[in-house]
């Protein structure tokens, strides 16, 4: 695996964190969208559940209706059978019927008159119930309309970063896609993770085996951590400072503001002489300055 297969594994790494991010942040919404609808949905749950109700007693009522006029048309003949009864046990028997008639009659009237007086009210109170989700609806209109419009721009994010990633995988290694993918399977969310600069795995903390370090940092294969399983890759330090003495060298030799590289010309590939050869710590001091020069032109 060569740098820049790793450094395409860390920033595959880094779009999937951002839409997982944008997937959390979508789900944020949602609670405060109940939140803020609260009041109106429990408005409007009474409301249907009058709405119901309301329906229920107004069919009780007619059904009632019906009743009440079977009774007056029964209670009507019963009047004129009893005109035409031929004896007194007929008669008795007549009136005794007509009695329980009225009787059931009056039950059924006095039970409508409470349904129609119970239909008023329930009427009423859906009334108010309807101005008061309006009145609701128009005090939370604002800010659920915020939150829907910055749901609707997260979901067009998250959109946008979903095709980002699939433009970016299609140049990707297919092997080494598959291995990422199959670490993140299962809701895991790291897959890449850096050698720290005493040698362990930042994602377990576990340490690495030198030669897997030396792998790491020199060698062309993929390498995973023994412990966690990650794909293992540079520390961000040694890729910025491998960043930084690239800028360096090519300022040196842009501007010949380097002593050393100057003498370099000079002896044509360096001096043979004792006095020119310089031990490692010198080399050393001298990349560190090489360095601060570096830093201090980019400042100015």
């Amino acid at each position: 695996m060569t740098e820049r297969d790793r450094t395409n594994l860390v920033e595959l790494q880094r779009i999937d964190l951002r839409i997982l991010a944008m997937q959390e942040h979508i789900k944020g919404f949602e609670p405060l969208l109940g939140e803020v609808e609260e009041p109106a949905l429990v408005l409007e749950s009474d409301s249907v559940k009058t709405r119901a109700r309301l329906k229920e007693m107004n069919l009780e009522e007619r059904q009632l209706e019906l009743s009440v006029g079977e009774k007056r048309e029964r209670q009507k003949r019963l009047d004129e059978r009893l005109g035409s009864v031929r004896n007194l046990r007929e008669e008795a028997a007549v009136s005794a019927e007509l009695e329980m008639v009225k009787q059931a009659l009056q039950n059924d009237e006095q039970e409508a008159l409470t349904i129609l007086d119970q239909i008023r009210r329930m009427e009423d109170r859906l009334e108010e119930l309807d101005e008061a989700i309006i009145e609701a609806r128009g005090l939370i209109g604002p800010r659920l309309e915020e939150l829907e419009s910055g749901r609707d721009t997260a979901e067009k994010e998250l959109s946008t970063l979903e095709q980002e990633r699939k433009n970016f995988t299609e140049a990707m290694d297919s092997h080494e896609l598959r291995l990422y993918d199959g670490i993140r399977k299962g809701g895991r969310v790291t897959a890449v993770a850096a050698l720290t600069e005493d040698g362990a795995c930042s994602h377990c903390f576990g340490i690495v085996p030198p030669q897997l370090q030396n792998e790491v940092r020199h060698g062309e294969s993929l390498i995973r951590c023994e412990g966690c399983g990650v794909i293992l890759t540079l520390t961000e330090h040694q890729e910025e400072l491998a960043g930084v003495r690239e800028v360096a060298s090519a300022k040196i030799i842009e501007d010949g503001s380097s002593a050393v590289s100057a003498e370099f010309a000079e002896t044509g590939g360096g001096s043979t002489e004792t006095e020119g050869v310089r031990e490692p710590d010198e080399l050393a001091e001298s990349e560190e300055i090489s360095l601060e020069l570096v830093d201090e032109d980019q400042v100015e």
